[in-house]
């Protein structure tokens, strides 16, 4: 009888496998378009939000808008008991750092914790950018709305925090708002270092810059693509690991990458009418996000942005020409992509925020042998693992396999020669960590 009662518990768990969280749907429903529009209007509004902007008015320049910025979160927190965390991070940046600090500058981020009832000091990050320009990078007064570039990311951001601050979950999530972006990426910079002062365990950033437009400056208009970039393995990584790849694999195997793989395999389950596009690079060709600094030290970091870009919108001073109104005005940006864009970060933050940590120590093995073998650690809250295995020239994870609450498994028949592996720890409610690629060899 104890049989049959256990084989019928596993059967209920692997049919909850193939199932999806309708928590995660009330959370698409949830994004509202309308509230969007007004924060893109809001923050348009500030006439110019350069890093060097005014910070004294109340109407006018970055001061005003971080201000503001703050107080949607300390809006939202008071809405929710106090369930957010909400500060200023700054650091000084002096004059001549680079061509583009023409003047001592305090950059200045806005930072909202929502606190983990787990792993308070495990974290999934959803950033946008307070700050905009015009054509040239050192004029800090002529007026600059950025609304696609980028008060949408902003905006998306504050509207994230306010879906996912009705809902509770095991590990923290960040919204954040980062400045001196067009200067050089520098709030980026100084909240990875602060992150790494304080020790936080950082999951991975979703960085969102642009996430408004629909409508190509080489005419194609999509509102269901978008671009998520990330860079193939990490800048840190050390001189083994880079020369264990050479025999083993894994050139584009990162751990941004999989963040990449994650939002992919979300998005198809959830957004189905979407069509998320990876990108195998860092960033747009020779260009630069707020993702990028967090690479820079190890953790990982994706940017998520529209498919289709118009340069005539894009760092412009506002004016016509030759019947094209140049700048980044509010009349430009479509706010159903918007939506769409803002609920693919929500419902991301809140499974990454609702699973277990990813398997650490995973080994590999199969050498001459017609079976592949796996071993990995425990971890913590996890009811089973998943592995994955793909062809080598495949971007996604295409093969898996549950296979309960082990440390180690053969998968018998597969050639190890043949395929990418990655394990993957599943939560009780079906929620998966993100894919860790092996880091060892097993005999």
């Amino acid at each position: 009888m104890k049989k049959i009662i256990l084989a019928l518990a596993l059967i209920n768990f692997a049919f909850s496998q193939s199932q999806t969280d309708s928590k995660l749907y009330d959370i698409i429903d949830a994004v509202s378009e309308e509230r969007l529009r007004n924060d893109v209007k809001t923050l348009a509004d500030f006439g110019t939000r350069h890093t060097l902007s005014d910070t004294l008015s109340d109407t006018r320049g970055i001061g005003a808008a971080r201000r503001w910025i703050k107080g949607q979160f300390d809006a939202i927190s008071k809405d929710c008991n106090n369930c957010l965390e909400v500060f200023y991070q700054q650091d000084l940046v002096k004059k001549g750092t680079n061509q583009r600090i023409i003047k001592d500058v305090m950059v200045v981020n806005v930072v909202a914790i929502q606190r983990g009832t787990k792993y308070p000091n495990r974290f999934i990050i959803m950033s946008g950018d307070i700050d905009s320009r015009v054509s040239d990078p050192t004029d800090f007064t002529s007026d600059s709305p950025g609304a696609n570039d980028n008060a949408t990311g902003m905006a998306g951001a504050i509207e994230a925090a306010r879906v996912l601050s009705k809902y509770q979950f095991e590990s923290s999530i960040i919204y954040v708002g980062l400045s001196g972006e067009e200067q050089g990426l520098f709030g980026g910079q100084g909240l990875a270092k602060y992150a790494q002062d304080n020790n936080w365990d950082i999951i991975g950033i979703l960085n969102n810059d642009m996430i408004g437009n629909i409508t190509g400056v080489d005419g194609v208009i999509d509102n269901r693509t978008f671009r998520i970039f990330s860079e193939p393995v990490p800048a840190n990584e050390s001189e083994r690991a880079r020369r264990a790849r050479r025999f083993y694999g894994g050139e584009v195997d990162g751990i941004s990458r999989q963040l990449a793989r994650y939002v992919h395999k979300a998005v198809k389950t959830y957004m189905p009418e979407m069509n998320p596009m990876m990108v195998y690079r860092l960033d747009r060709f020779g260009r630069g996000g707020h993702h990028r600094p967090f690479n820079d030290v190890g953790f990982a970091g994706i940017r998520i942005m529209e498919a289709h870009e118009n340069y005539t919108q894009q760092h412009q001073d506002i004016r016509t020409e030759d019947g094209i109104n140049y700048g980044d005005t509010f009349e430009h940006v479509n706010f159903p992509y918007c939506k769409k864009l803002t609920a693919v970060n929500a419902i991301n933050l809140a499974s990454i925020a609702s699973a277990p940590p990813a398997p650490k120590n995973v080994g590999i093995g199969g050498i001459v042998q017609p079976s592949a073998k796996f071993s990995w650690d425990k971890v913590d809250g996890a009811v089973g693992y998943k592995i994955y295995w793909r062809d080598t020239t495949s971007p996604t994870w295409d093969n898996s396999r549950f296979v309960g609450d082990v440390s180690e498994y053969t998968l018998d028949g597969i050639v190890v020669d043949n395929f990418f592996f990655g394990v993957a720890a599943v939560g009780k409610d079906g929620h998966e960590s993100m894919v860790t690629f092996p880091n060892k060899i097993i005999r």
